[in-house]
This record gives C-alpha cells, sequence and structure tokens, in this order.
C-alpha cells in the first residue's frame, strides 16, 4: 500500500532489519498559535555508505480546529547512545489551514528492551 502525498514515499517493506519508535510536537505556528502531536514508527534501516543508515519517516498530526499535517522524509544518520543508537530529524510539515509547522526530533532508541 502506498501512502500518497506530496513526497511520494515508498511503501514499507514486508521484512525489517530494526525500526524506530517517533513521538514529538510540532512547533507552534498558524493564525491562532497551536501545537500539533505526532506519534510514528520509522521505516527499516537504508543503508547509506559502509557503515551507516538512515530511516525513513511518515506522520499525520493530530487534528487542531478542522485541519492536520503530514510529513515524509528522511533521518540523519545513527548517532550512538551507550550501545545502541539515536536518529535526529529536522524539517517542516505539510500546508493545511495556510500555515506549516517546523519540528525537531529525535528518534527513541533502537531496540530499548533488547540484549
Amino acid at each position: 500500500m502506498y501512502y500518497k502525498n506530496e513526497y511520494n514515499c515508498k511503501p514499507c517493506p514486508k521484512d525489517q532489519t530494526h525500526v524506530h519508535e517517533v513521538q514529538s510536537s510540532v512547533k507552534i505556528a498558524g493564525l491562532i498559535d497551536h501545537s500539533h502531536r505526532l506519534a510514528t514508527v520509522s521505516g527499516e534501516a537504508i543503508p547509506v555508505g559502509c557503515n551507516d543508515h538512515i530511516h525513513e519517516v511518515k506522520f499525520r498530526t493530530d487534528f487542531f480546529m478542522g485541519h492536520f499535517h503530514e510529513f515524509c522524509g528522511k533521518t540523519c544518520g545513527a548517532i550512538k547512545v551507550g550501545d545502541r543508537h539515536v536518529h535526529f530529524l529536522e524539517s517542516v510539515t505539510t500546508v493545511d489551514a495556510d500555515h506549516r509547522h517546523e519540528f525537531r526530533l529525535s528518534t527513541f532508541i533502537e531496540d530499548p528492551t533488547g540484549k
């Protein structure tokens, strides 16, 4: 199943190497100051170079006064945290209700309950 939007994201793969949980809020914007929340799971690891990878992230925010925003893009490479890693993402949402929102987030730690 394809997720249709202006960024033309690819379908989710059937087999995954690892994924990350993502939860955040977008920056305040709009004619009536407001924010939105988001929660999703990244796509599987996409190899980059010899020793790194990134993840595709796509989400739809919650609603506020009849509108929401979407995003589809990719994280930066892995950022080591102890024996695990996270990823960073900074971008903007789609426009709805004549505005868009900037956001910055980091993924949750890879496989936090694994060994």
